[in-house]
């Protein structure tokens, strides 16, 4: 199929995986794994620069204003079938968000509000994967923290329990960082060529992203 066919060159990454080389916007990602959070290396990916001080403070408190999801797609998730696949779960909440921000519709849509589009999937993903995981176990979901740092609330939404403090583990904290470093981006693999396809129709971004999970 099309999973091995590069339609372009990544400007974003370079990836030579025999040669066990991967970069992001010419960055090693040795050194973003060590030295950056991941909201560093989102910043990076969408803008093209690691960003200033002040640059990510404002990134990091854009995030955190949107970590919350609707309550009326919790009424989704539960409809679903107890034995629904997680990746099924996560790619139609995915798609009805764009029901819940009707400017995302515009197909003539700036950038601006393309970028906007972007910090709320980086916000409400975590919250939306938590809330999955917490319904497979029969749990009640937790809501986000906004005192915490990206990781750390996604550790405690994902395990943590309403009835008890749940205090994060640094180690399990950092090692989530890099893993989440290590995959935020995929060059030109299936689900990426899958968002290009169905974003070059002008297509809802939701639309695509969903596309890209499924």
């Amino acid at each position: 199929g099309y999973k091995n066919t590069g339609a372009t060159t990544s400007a974003i990454t370079f990836l030579d995986g025999e040669k066990g080389v991967l970069r992001y916007r010419g960055y090693p990602i040795e050194q973003l794994a060590q030295k950056s959070e991941f909201l560093e290396v989102a910043y990076l990916l969408i803008y093209g620069e690691l960003p200033t001080k002040t640059e990510y403070q404002a990134f990091k408190d854009e995030i955190t204003y949107h970590t919350l999801v609707h309550e009326d797609i919790r009424k989704f998730l539960d409809a679903y079938p107890e034995r629904t696949h997680p990746m099924g779960q996560l790619s139609a909440m995915i798609s009805s968000l764009a029901a819940f921000y009707p400017e995302s519709l515009d197909p003539n849509r700036g950038e601006a509000e393309m970028r906007q589009t972007v910090v709320r999937l980086i916000a409400k993903l975590p919250t939306l994967v938590s809330w999955i995981q917490k319904r497979s176990m029969g749990h009640p979901v937790v809501y986000p923290d906004n005192s915490l740092d990206y990781v750390s609330n996604f550790l405690k939404m994902f395990f943590g329990f309403p009835t008890e403090e749940y205090k994060v583990d640094p180690v399990i904290a950092n090692a989530m960082n890099q893993l989440l470093i290590l995959h935020a981006d995929h060059e030109q693999n299936c689900s990426t060529s899958t968002v290009r396809i169905v974003g070059s129709a002008h297509a809802p971004l939701y639309a695509a992203i969903s596309a890209g999970i499924s």
